[in-house]
């Protein structure tokens, strides 16, 4: 019988892979005030620009929020300059730093992900590890009736302080009001707030991602659906809303 060694070399390389971008990591830390750095940051960022695109290749999301965390424009995750991030309360370049320290654990994560993955090729779905999407969502579901006026869904965002709103038709989420939506509607269109119901202008299906999936497969599909808010869901059912601020705060490590 035929002795299968991909598998196990293919293994082999995961493992010095994710060794390495440890290594990286506890590297890192003397820019976060845990030791004397023993070269410069640029030169530090080269370096990890071209060790994440050897690991987890060129066109990785991963790559791009290093990148950006370089230039201390997280917003640029997800390509949507409407959405500022909240204050924390931290000054730029330090929100800048721990932008970078998150991107490299979440290598570190993609990288144990496909090691976990790779003796399972054959199952459906893949092992998970590393920072979920349910851990960093708003938990509370705020909605608005599809017939409510788009008066009274602005006025709801502004008191409950929410970019968006899950539309219900009393059974069931039909739908997704952002703040953008309401603003581009109104002012662009010229509709008048107090008779146009929400139903007229709602985004339609509501866009979903499974809690357990990765903080990174929430920045694919915002990108993919040009979204800000995503629904968080388990088993079948919606159980929080997931933001680019939620997002933003944890790449800038402030919870």
């Amino acid at each position: 019988m035929a002795v299968r060694t991909t598998p196990s070399k293919s293994r082999v390389s995961l493992d010095r892979s994710i060794e390495r971008m440890r290594k990286q990591l506890t590297e890192f830390g003397p820019f976060l005030g845990k030791g004397k750095p023993t070269r410069s940051l640029e030169e530090f960022d080269l370096e990890t620009e071209r060790l994440i695109e050897n690991l987890l290749g060129q066109a990785s999301n991963l790559l791009h929020a290093y990148e950006y965390a370089e230039l201390g424009e997280a917003a640029g995750l997800v390509n949507m300059t409407d959405e500022a991030p909240e204050g924390t309360g931290m000054d730029s370049d330090r929100q800048s730093l721990l932008q970078r320290g998150r991107v490299l654990e979440s290598c570190v994560s993609e990288l144990e992900a496909r090691r976990s993955a790779e003796p399972k090729k054959a199952k459906i779905g893949r092992t998970l590890i590393g920072p979920q999407i349910a851990e960093h969502m708003s938990t509370e579901v705020r909605s608005v009736s599809q017939d409510a006026s788009l008066r009274k869904a602005g006025q709801l965002m502004q008191q409950w302080k929410l970019g968006s709103l899950l539309v219900t038709n009393s059974q069931s989420y039909v739908g997704v009001m952002t703040d953008s939506v309401l603003a581009r509607e109104v002012v662009a269109n010229g509709l008048d707030p107090n008779t146009t119901v929400v139903k007229t202008c709602m985004r339609s299906p509501v866009a979903a991602i499974e809690g357990s999936r990765p903080i990174i497969d929430a920045v694919r599909m915002m990108k993919e659906q040009a979204t800000r808010h995503l629904a968080v869901t388990q088993d079948g059912q919606i159980i929080g809303v997931i933001s680019v601020s939620n997002i933003l705060r944890y790449y800038s490590g402030v919870a």
